[in-house]
Parts: C-alpha cells; structure tokens; sequence
C-alpha cells in the first residue's frame, strides 16, 4: 500500500468533566479505516510527535494522538533543575490515574467518527506512553492491538505519586489483545533485564499473543530521529513492524 495524503487539526474531546486536547491526522478519501490511539513521550506532543502522527495516518489509519499535559497547558511541567527532575514531574504530571481514561475517552471520541470502523481500534505508546499503554491494554477490553515501544517495566518511586515503585510486569496476565513490543539493547534508560522479565512474564502470562523485539545497539528513543540516540536501522524496523502488525489486526469489516 502506497503512502496517502493526509490532513491534521488539533481536536478536543471530553474524558470525565474536562475537555482533553488531541493532535488528530486522517489518511485522505473518505473510507472507512482502523484507527490508532496514540500515548506520546514524555515531552508531550512535540513537533516531532505530530510529524509521526502524520506518518503513520498516511498508512491508512486514522491516529489520535492525546496530549497527556492538556491540563496544565499542553507542556510537561517546566519548574525544574535536573534531567531527573524534569522526567520525575513528568512522569507524576502523566501518572496512569489521569491518562489511561484520556486514551480510553480518545478510543470513544474515535467510535463516534464516521471513518472509524468502531472495532478496530489500536494503540500505540512512546517511552512514558508505552508505559500508558501496557496499563491501558490491562484495563481495557476495547483495544484490538497494542505496540509499546521502550516503556519502563518498573516505574521507579520517584516518578509515582505516592513514592511507590510501579512493576508493568505483573500486568501480564490482564493483556486482553495482541501485543508488539520494542525495546534498545542499549537502552541507558531501562535496565536489560527488566525489558527481558516483562518479555518472559507477558510470553508465559498473557493470554494473548505476544510480538516482542530486541535491537541490538539501540538506545533509549531510538525512534526518534531528532535525537542523537536514534538509530535508522533499529528504527525501520521497528516502524515497519508496528505497520505490517497494525494493518493485521485493525482489519475493516467487509
């Protein structure tokens, strides 16, 4: 399938009684098509992040991409001193409490639209949205598939609420839907064996099947080509991975 056109707008959506914002792209025609939930980074929807929007919806879905700092003004908090300061406000600012109904209220915004095969719907999740997501995929059972890329098996205690380190690992057995998962060999960020433990406890756990790939030499975002530590080869991989797995399971019925 050759790449499509597509337009963007920045949309709103209600998830309890505020109005979360959402960076929304839609593959030109008007078919009907699979739809994609989106968890971003932590830095939020950054440039970078509504170019990929853009990309992937030009493979023929429909992508939502929530902002998880829409209320505190669109950006993850800014009062800090240390790389691990500003990622532990992060963190605290996107915490699953708020986050997860935001993606599941941006999966019932996406039913309403006239495109969207209700059904197939995914979910896609970028280091603290991959995190999102794998909590997501454990409470929902409107998700068709997920990918999550590079999340934190184990929250460490100083990017919770409550102080409390936060395994990703004992989700497993509440995966409803298939799952891809991408994770850097390299990954300075996120401890091998923790990538490895969540990769055993979701192959042996979930009842669902499970795609779980490993780059060698790749560091933590290495999706990201705006990056010193991307890596196009890891990258392409992944990128065509996550599409080929997409365009598998957000089938159209006929």
């Amino acid at each position: 399938m050759s790449a499509r056109d597509t337009t963007a707008r920045w949309i709103t959506f209600p998830s309890g009684t505020d109005q979360v914002r959402a960076y929304l792209a839609e593959p030109s025609g008007t078919d009907v098509v699979g739809a994609i939930v989106c968890a971003p980074e932590n830095l939020g929807v950054t440039e970078h992040r509504q170019a990929e929007t853009r990309r992937l919806a030009a493979e023929g879905f429909i992508v939502l991409t929530v902002d998880p700092y829409s209320r505190i003004g669109g950006r993850p908090p800014q009062d800090y001193t240390t790389v691990e300061e500003r990622r532990s406000k992060a963190f605290i600012a996107a915490r699953d409490e708020t986050v997860v109904p935001d993606c599941q209220a941006a999966l019932e915004w996406l039913r309403g639209h006239p495109r969207v095969a209700a059904q197939a719907i995914g979910a896609v999740g970028y280091c603290l949205g991959g995190g999102t997501v794998l909590a997501w995929a454990a409470q929902t059972r409107d998700l068709a598939c997920s990918v999550v890329l590079y999340a934190l098996p184990v929250i460490p205690a100083a990017y919770t609420p409550d102080g409390q380190a936060r395994s990703r690992i004992a989700l497993a057995p509440k995966i409803a839907a298939p799952m891809q998962l991408h994770f850097g060999e390299a990954d300075e960020a996120i401890a091998l064996d923790q990538a490895q433990a969540l990769k055993d406890a979701l192959e042996t756990r979930a009842p669902v099947p499970v795609d779980f790939h490993l780059y060698p030499g790749a560091r933590h975002a290495y999706m990201d080509d705006t990056l010193d530590r991307y890596s196009p080869e890891a990258a392409k991989l992944t990128y065509g991975r996550m599409v080929a797995f997409f365009r598998g399971h957000l089938k159209v019925p006929s």
